[in-house]
């Protein structure tokens, strides 16, 4: 987010987990019962995100240019509102529960800036999105970092020259995919 303020955006960003991040959590407790966080998560997401996007909406003018981004959790939410008219283009890194109800009906272009190797995005739904995207016309474009996996955009370790490079080249692209389609600091 950083990024793309510094060049010059209004980047704004709702905490989906309301201060209680994966980030704090001590998943190696066994009593830890993640699935089940992650469901509450997406339940109170799901009530989060319309007034969040409503009052942004409100805050800025029904004239702005909006652009999405979502990594991982977030992911959904942007092809959510890709299927809307005042959304001029969306991106995602990493993307975790999509299915392909999600890939249905995309007005708006997307950019999926994916991770060789990813649990919640594998190889066989990355091609089966592609394939939907392809049937509906739809503008897309899809980057594979390879060497990185799940995570990389944004816990991508700087130490390691191909995962700091492709966490920087991802948000680059975001960046070069909007003003693309008319945005512009």
């Amino acid at each position: 987010m950083d990024y793309w303020a510094e060049q010059g955006y209004v980047v704004l960003g709702l905490d989906y987990f309301e201060g209680d991040s994966k980030a704090f959590l001590n998943l190696d407790d066994g009593t830890f019962d993640y699935p089940a966080w992650i469901k509450a998560k997406q339940a109170r997401a799901d009530v989060l995100v319309p007034p969040w996007i409503e009052a942004v909406r409100e805050r800025y003018g029904k004239g702005a240019k909006y652009f999405c981004v979502g990594y991982c959790f977030g992911a959904p939410y942007v092809m959510d509102y890709l299927k809307t008219d005042w959304i001029l283009a969306g991106a995602f890194g990493h993307p975790a529960f999509l299915n392909e109800y999600h890939f249905q009906g995309i007005k708006r272009p997307l950019l999926m800036c994916c991770a060789e190797v990813d649990h919640t995005f594998p190889i066989a739904a990355r091609r089966r999105a592609e394939d939907m995207l392809v049937a509906q016309h739809a503008t897309y474009s899809i980057a594979v970092f390879g060497g990185v996996k799940h995570g990389f955009a944004l816990r991508g370790d700087p130490s390691v020259p191909a995962e700091r490079w492709a966490k920087e080249e991802s948000a680059r692209m975001v960046l070069d995919w909007f003003g693309h389609f008319g945005g512009s600091a």
